[in-house]
């Protein structure tokens, strides 16, 4: 897991995404371990799914996030986010 000490380091992580690299976990100091997962709009979840079983466990774990209210918006996180959270 990358440790990501500035929003800089974050957006070059997300750029990094692909299709065939499409989920990646990071751990942010002050905020702790995000989960990030692009979405394809040309595929179904579905399809993902059955390509890649573990991106089930992982979208089955965020929806119960999601119910429990452990969650927060990626506008939220950025929003949250301030020099201090990076500091070595």
């Amino acid at each position: 897991m990358e440790i990501i000490h500035t929003p800089h380091e974050l957006m070059e992580r997300i750029e990094k995404l692909d299709k065939e690299h499409s989920v990646c976990q990071v751990f942010i100091p002050g905020k702790g371990q995000v989960t990030i997962v692009l979405h394809n709009d040309n595929e179904t979840i579905a399809s993902e799914v059955q390509d890649d079983p573990q991106l089930g466990e992982l979208i089955q774990g965020s929806r119960n996030a999601y119910q429990r209210g452990d969650v927060m918006t990626t506008s939220e996180l950025l929003k949250s986010l301030s020099s201090k959270d990076f500091a070595q």
